[in-house]
C-alpha cells in the first residue's frame, strides 16, 4: 500500500519530498571515478621515481590538468554526498547535524578550490 499522494509518486518524491537527486548524484560521481582513479593511479605507477621537473611538466599538459581537476572535484564531491548520508543517519540532534553538513559542505568547497587552484597554477605555469 502507497501512502504518498498520487503527484508525490508521479513525481518520484519520497518520504522527504526530495526525489532520487542525491542518490542519483552518488552514482554518477561513483562512475566518475572509476576511471579517473585508475587513470591517476596507473600514471603515478608510471611516474614513480619521477624528478619534480618531470611531474610539473606531466601536470603541466592540458589534458592532464583538465582530467586532474575533474578528479578532484568528483572525488570530494563524492566523500561530501557520503558523509552527508552518514550525519543524516547518526547524528541524532537537528541543529548539530545541520551544523555538521554546513562544516562538511564548507570544507569540500574550500579543498576543491585550493586543489583546482594547485593545478592551474602549475598549469599556467605560476
Amino acid at each position: 500500500m502507497d501512502m504518498r499522494k498520487p503527484l508525490a509518486r508521479v513525481r518520484g518524491l519520497g518520504a522527504a519530498g526530495e526525489g532520487v537527486g542525491h542518490w542519483w548524484a552518488q552514482r554518477v560521481t561513483a562512475a566518475a571515478l572509476v576511471p579517473l582513479s585508475l587513470w591517476f593511479v596507473i600514471s603515478l605507477v608510471m611516474l614513480a621515481g619521477a624528478d619534480y621537473a618531470a611531474m610539473h611538466a606531466w601536470v603541466a599538459q592540458p589534458w592532464v590538468s583538465v582530467l586532474l581537476i575533474l578528479f578532484i572535484i568528483a572525488t570530494l564531491h563524492h566523500a561530501q554526498l557520503g558523509l552527508q548520508v552518514v550525519i543524516e543517519d547518526y547524528v541524532p540532534t537537528p541543529l548539530l547535524r545541520i551544523a555538521s553538513i554546513l562544516l562538511v559542505k564548507a570544507v569540500a568547497v574550500v579543498l576543491v578550490m585550493a586543489g583546482v587552484l594547485a593545478v592551474l597554477q602549475v598549469a599556467l605555469g605560476g
